[in-house]
């Protein structure tokens, strides 16, 4: 028998994808916004692939924004900005 993929979609392509192929940002119930490296935080969850157009996209579109329901952090934005850059 066949283990059991998790898909996520993807708040910018829309694509249904592994779980494990995408960045997860997650609202704290505080209402801190971090990238979560491991997918265990608790709190409110998107999904965003890890090329360059889809970060873009949902940054010009506020799409991760509007996702989360809160105002992004400079320093989001910019490790976002890091990950799109290591992309070919």
């Amino acid at each position: 028998m066949t283990k059991k993929i998790p898909m996520r979609m993807c708040v910018a392509c829309r694509n249904m994808i592994p779980k494990k192929e995408l960045i997860r940002i997650v609202r704290s119930p505080e209402g801190e916004v971090s990238i979560d490296e491991k997918g265990k935080k608790s709190g409110r969850g998107a999904y965003l692939c890890k090329t360059k157009a889809c970060i873009e996209k949902a940054l010009k579109q506020k799409t991760l924004e509007r996702a989360l329901d809160v105002q992004l952090t400079e320093e989001v934005i910019e490790t976002l900005n890091k990950i799109a850059g290591g992309q070919a």
